[in-house]
């Protein structure tokens, strides 16, 4: 087995992307996403030393270089580029923004060369210049012209709208003032005048108009207030600081005229959370992040004025840099629509080549001895054979569809449309209602195979209540009097005693408030105090209220908590924070902040006491938390215990520790601690290791216990999915527990499931992944399977085939892994650097026997992954628990890659946004974490349980609709355009048109394209009450049953039989035939007209038979727009006909206007009448039976549901059904424990700026189909 990479190898091994997720950005590489950017950590905003030696330092790789003040300093040589041949440009862009595309002259020119890079409309172009060749062309120009122009008009009327609304957001936004340094003063300057360097002043409720360094502010410590609404959607208020340096010497004018400070930072990026970069003044240089940073768009809020310097403008600031292009989704329908276009040129090539063909044989049989058909031309046969080629192009064009892809995104727009204006999916509590933010993807949602879901915020409520806790070893919060005794009826804890407290807060353990208030147990005191100190929240005054900002809503409960206890967290500054503990106010200096991260699981503070103390507070995730314990910890066991308990109520839990840091041991630690907040490369990686040397020998004070509770709905929206055949899987940064006792709370799991976990099927995937991967022997491959059988038991099979399922039995399985076993399992684990000065293979033995490594190691993970793929999906669901950002998208791309199934992913905070982009479809809830996921994905809404809704009842009919109009759309263009290849047999292969030029011209455009629309828009088998209540309806969306190559080819041979009626019925009745007035109407022009009346018919009733014959031929189904469509397309197609034959318009326009008086005289005859209703009905009656005997005969499960649908209906007029209750896990499932994703303010504050089921047998893994002995399950 090959479990580790080779050690010699001589580049950095640790390939994984940055678990740090960049939220906004649809346009970012792969360096802009690696960790190890230089990124400043909390804790240093100020590094002693000599300016010019950390500049050269970080040169290497901060090359953006801005002076303050300093025209001059931009017009060096090494600032400018070369932009076109030898002219050069500043590469420091001006302010002014300019997000329009045309402008007066470019426009036309422009819009049409960018129409005609589409391959439709370019071959329409193609098709224009072949007819002006009098030689090929037997059509008129104005059949390919009106509808090319009818196309390109509509698109460019709609970039022409578009533009001018970008112009004249464009010059408001330029136009705008603000105040900048000129002439040693301020003064009102347009924001287009801006430059990099310049020093500017911002007033409340401003917009910042680039992106700029922070100096100072009229708050105190120079904070500053911003709304973010414009970058990221939050309306909540974020928090900058200046640097110290800045706030103390930068606050006259005169001062800010003089400035002359050099910063060296990160070239122009789309990292609106990061930013690394230095400034130097004074001989001195400052550590710069994100914290200090303004950015473009960002509103001034609740500060009265600020000072800055501007570092990015303009096309450089990250608002613009973020404006780039976004990643395109693509349906299946629409690579499969353009693989059946492709197919249609094909078609259309090889059938004009055959009707060439035939001209060229007939012009040597009969064309040449034919005197009358002489046109003074002498050509021979080939040549006209190929002419003609080229001419049956032209006649057979229709076979393209030109509106195709007009007409599917007009559908899409409307089917989007209809999912905003949905108010069953409308939450009137926080006036939210659902939102498709994109046209691309409607009928996707109706192909759904996995849901990959987060918990907390999109399962659960995200509304964080303290609701227990363990305190040494003891538990509190059940519902007790003030003596400790259990009460049955519990009494709410009185907090007037409390003047901070918050009267949202509910406790019920009397006992617990009484320790408090006696004051003799220390360890009590130390527990609140820990919450109260140890977080980033920043907090703010109003009225007298304290108004508390937390990075996640887990933070804020427990020092919400901690305040209603006595321990009140007031204020904090740069390097203090001031706390009331019970009525006693005391400040305490704050020395660091180590931050929470996905990977560290914790976050801690150190502080300084009044007696001079040191001491370190820390909490976290009880995985990492026990590794770094003091191993004297005596009540440890007992702390597990109630976190057990916890757990089995589904809460989610942190632990809390401490230790005493002696004065030595901190400063020998500071001193690390700076070099690593300023290292320019692996910062992060740095900062882990100085954290780690700290974070140990601790001693534990207890637990907290938080409810989430679950949203209403989710079990049954969960239900229904899965009976839709829709595997969820829940992917949690929760532990195994929790995750586990939350899947029984949804429904997820039941009592019915057999539940495997990760170490059950490790080493049976590893054995088979290195079976495949090595190509072994059959000798070593049974020696292998036998060990296998013999841990397992001697109920497994005695032989493992490779394509044999995993699972043998009941579907009704589920699989409970956890990330540190994601990573072990597909070898993603996180290995140290390895550094240059590594050993190089010398000879080409060592080479090839690296390369071999190298290759085996390589098809041994993929084969992992394989299998693990194959064996989760077997599943009918799944939970990732403890998994970070990063490790979400990975199991969704995974899932991409080895099962090509449609997935979705939906998730409400900043850790979801990878897995949102990375599914086919990302479905974002505006939750309590921001709107960052929203922002990021393709719908949105407020609530979990419109999922249901969104796929079962939108996402069906859309594809339903979807796939209907294309094979009518299809069968249209193939029944119109096949008549031509008849005639041809009886005109000598003469690429002649069996219509006339105006109705070729307008078929699609009038004739036959409302109907069609409204079969894409208003189509549905079944209504949605009835699609909620039978969701195995969806199924046939994700086995593809309506739209493929089978349907596609049936449309097409259904197109073929409709065009052989239509021209062969009037053809066989006007052979020998006498009209009423004793002439022959059996002229070409009365013929065309019988041919295309007929066609009219038969293509719009058609239509018709898609909206009725579905609902088992009932005809209530008809409503005024389905009727007026089909009617209002026959009555203009006879109206236009007749205005067109008229002399009036033949006399004004003779040579447009052949078929003077032709519909009046043909349609007066009643032979007519009756050869169109006669080929009509021959089109018609067939599709009718054939659709009666489907709906009766073959029904579909919709055909019976429709069928039975007023029962349906009258049944669930009485049947109410009862919502689930939330409920408790009662077994005995081990504990779980929470920690949020969100990092917090640490780098804000601490750089001075703010004030079960049983375990399923090994065996049944390897596929034993028998029962192992004991169905016992655990309590």
């Amino acid at each position: 087995m090959i479990s580790e990479r080779d050690s010699e190898t001589t580049f950095d091994e640790d390939s994984q992307p940055n678990d740090e997720v960049m939220p906004y950005s649809d346009d970012e590489t792969e360096d802009e996403l690696d960790s190890r950017q230089p990124v400043v950590e909390p804790g240093q905003s100020r590094i002693n030393g000599g300016a010019d030696e950390g500049r050269e330092t970080l040169r290497k790789d901060c090359s953006w270089q801005v002076k303050a003040n300093d025209e001059r300093f931009y017009e060096q040589p090494q600032f400018k580029r070369t932009v076109f041949l030898c002219f050069k440009k500043s590469k420091y862009a001006g302010n002014a923004i300019k997000t329009y595309k045309y402008n007066p002259i470019t426009f036309l020119p422009l819009n049409l060369f960018e129409q005609f890079k589409r391959a439709a409309n370019f071959y329409f172009l193609v098709l224009l210049i072949l007819q002006s060749i009098p030689q090929i062309t037997t059509l008129s120009w104005y059949t390919t012209l009106v509808p090319l122009l009818l196309v390109l008009g509509i698109t460019a009327v709609k970039d022409l709208v578009d533009d001018i609304a970008r112009h004249r957001m464009d010059n408001e936004v330029n136009n705008r003032t603000c105040e900048v340094i000129r002439d040693g003063r301020f003064k009102n300057t347009k924001w287009k005048d801006i430059k990099v360097g310049d020093i500017i002043r911002l007033k409340k409720n401003t917009f910042i108009p680039a992106d700029i360094l922070l100096l100072s502010s009229s708050e105190p410590n120079s904070l500053c207030y911003v709304e973010t609404a414009e970058l990221d959607g939050e309306t909540n208020l974020k928090f900058k600081m200046a640097l110290e340096v800045t706030h103390r010497y930068l606050q006259e004018e005169s001062a800010m005229a003089d400035f002359n400070g050099m910063i060296e930072c990160e070239e122009p990026n789309n990292r609106l959370d990061k930013f690394a970069g230095t400034l130097f003044w004074r001989n001195m240089s400052y550590s710069l992040d994100a914290d200090k940073i303004l950015l473009r768009g960002c509103k001034i809020r609740n500060t009265d004025f600020c000072h800055g310097m501007v570092i990015f403008a303009g096309a450089d600031t990250k608002i613009m840099k973020n404006s780039g292009k976004t990643r395109f989704k693509r349906t299946k329908i629409d690579s499969l629509m353009n693989y059946m276009v492709y197919t249609i040129f094909v078609v259309l090539i090889l059938l004009s080549a055959g009707l060439a063909i035939g001209h060229t044989y007939w012009e040597q049989q009969i064309g040449n001895s034919s005197w009358y058909l002489y046109d003074a031309q002498d050509f021979t046969p080939p040549y006209r054979g190929f002419l003609n080629f080229w001419g049956y192009i032209i006649v057979l064009n229709t076979m393209v569809p030109i509106s195709l892809y007009v007409s599917v995104e007009v559908i899409r727009l409307g089917q989007s449309y209809f999912i905003n204006w949905d108010l069953q999916m409308y939450y009137p509590e926080k006036d939210t209602a659902a939102k498709a933010r994109t046209t691309t993807l409607n009928e996707q949602l109706g192909q759904i195979h996995y849901i990959f879901s987060d918990k907390t915020g999109t399962l659960t409520q995200n509304i964080m209540t303290f609701k227990k806790c363990c305190i040494n070893g003891q538990r509190y919060g059940d519902c007790r009097d003030a003596a400790g005794q259990l009460q049955s009826h519990p009494e709410q804890v009185d907090f007037s005693w409390n003047t901070y407290a918050d009267g949202k807060f509910l406790f019920y353990d009397h006992y617990l408030i009484e320790q408090i208030k006696s004051g003799k147990e220390p360890e009590i005191q130390k527990f609140f105090f820990l919450l109260a100190i140890c977080h980033t929240v920043m907090v703010d005054t109003s009225d007298g209220q304290l108004y508390y900002q937390a990075a996640s809503p887990d933070e804020g409960a427990l020092v919400t908590a901690a305040r209603n206890f006595g321990y009140v967290f007031l204020s904090r500054t740069q390097n203090t924070i001031t706390i009331s503990e019970m009525g006693t106010e005391r400040t305490y200096d704050v020395l660091a902040i180590l931050d929470f991260n996905s990977d560290r699981k914790r976050m801690s503070v150190i502080v300084r006491e009044s007696g001079g103390n040191i001491r370190l507070y820390c909490k976290g995730a009880d995985t990492v938390i026990f590794e770094r314990l003091h191993p004297r910890n005596v009540k440890k066991e007992a702390t597990e215990e109630a976190l057990d308990i916890f757990a089995s109520e589904t809460l989610r839990t942190l632990c809390l520790c401490y230790r005493d840091i002696s004065l030595e041991e901190f400063e020998a630690w500071n001193k690390k601690f700076v070099e690593a907040s300023v290292a320019t490369t692996n910062r992060d990686e740095a900062l882990d290791k100085v954290y780690e040397e700290i974070e140990k020998n601790m001693i534990l004070l207890g637990a907290t216990a938080i409810e989430d509770k679950l949203q209403d709905g989710v079990p049954e929206t969960i239900s229904r999915l899965s009976k839709a055949d829709i595997k969820i899987w829940v992917l949690t940064g929760d532990k195994k527990e929790t995750a586990e006792n939350i899947g029984f709370s949804c429904e997820l799991l039941t009592d019915e499931t057999t539940i495997f976990y990760g170490e059950d099927i490790r080493q049976f995937i590893r054995d088979f992944s290195v079976i495949v991967s090595t190509s072994l022997s059959s000798a070593l491959l049974q020696t292998r399977l036998e060990k296998q059988r013999n841990r397992a038991g001697s109920s497994t099979h005695s032989s493992l085939r490779m394509n044999e399922p995993f699972f043998q039995g009941s579907r009704d399985r589920a699989l409970i892994i956890t990330g540190s076993w994601l990573n072990e399992i597909l070898l993603e684990k996180k290995k140290k650097r390895k550094k240059l000065k590594l050993k190089f293979p010398r000879t080409a033995e060592e080479k090839k026997k690296q390369t071999e490594k190298r290759r085996r190691a390589e098809a041994y993970k993929e084969q992992q992954q394989q299998n693990f793929v194959d064996l989760a999906c077997e599943c009918r669901a799944v939970i990732c628990c403890r998994v970070t950002p990063k490790q979400k998208a990975m199991v969704v791309e995974l899932v991409k890659k080895y099962k090509k199934a449609i997935t979705l992913a939906i998730g409400d905070g900043a850790n979801d946004v990878n897995m949102i982009k990375t599914a086919h479809i990302g479905v974002g809830i505006s939750g309590q974490e921001g709107m960052q996921a929203v922002m990021s994905s393709d719908y949105s809404f407020a609530q979990f349980r419109y999922l249901q809704r969104l796929l079962l009842v939108h996402g069906r009919w859309s594809y339903i609709r979807m796939c209907k109009f294309l094979r009518y759309f299809f069968y249209k263009n193939f029944a119109f355009t096949l008549v031509h290849i008849w005639y041809s047999f009886f005109n000598g292969f003469s690429a002649q048109t069996a219509y006339e030029d105006w109705f070729i011209t307008l078929y699609n455009v009038l004739y036959s394209s409302l109907p069609v629309l409204l079969v894409g828009l208003l189509d549905q088998d079944v209504s949605d009450k009835l699609s909620l209540r039978f969701p195995r309806l969806y199924v046939l969306g994700q086995k593809d049953l309506l739209f493929n190559y089978k349907k596609f080819f049936l449309s097409l041979l259904h197109g073929a039989i409709t065009s052989l009626i239509i021209f062969f019925i009037p053809y066989g009745a006007y052979l020998k035939t006498m009209g009423q007035d004793g002439e022959a109407p059996a002229d070409y022009q009365s013929f065309a007209v019988t041919a295309a009346s007929s066609l009219i018919f038969v293509v719009n009733f058609q239509a018709r038979l898609f909206f009725c014959f579905q609902i088992g031929l009932d005809t209530s189904y008809w409503t005024f727009v389905n009727a007026f469509s089909v009617f209002g397309s026959i009555a203009l197609y006879f109206g236009i006909t007749f205005d067109f034959h008229s002399a009036g318009i033949h006399i004004l326009f003779p040579s447009g206007f052949q078929f003077t008086g032709t519909a009046p005289n043909a349609l007066r005859q009643p032979y007519l009448w009756l050869t169109m209703i006669l080929s009509i009905a021959l089109c018609l009656l067939p599709v009718v039976a054939q659709r009666f005997l489907s709906a009766t005969v073959w029904p579909l499960e919709s055909d019976r549901i429709q069928r039975n649908r007023r029962k349906y209906l009258a049944e669930e007029q009485q049947w109410r059904r009862r919502q689930s209750a939330f409920r408790r896990g009662v077994s005995g499932r081990r504990s779980a424990y929470a920690f949020s994703h969100q990092r917090g303010y640490a780098d804000l504050i601490a750089s001075g700026r703010s004030i079960r089921k049983r375990r399923a047998p090994l065996d049944a893994v390897l596929g034993s189909s028998e029962p192992r002995g004991g169905d016992a399950r655990a309590a």
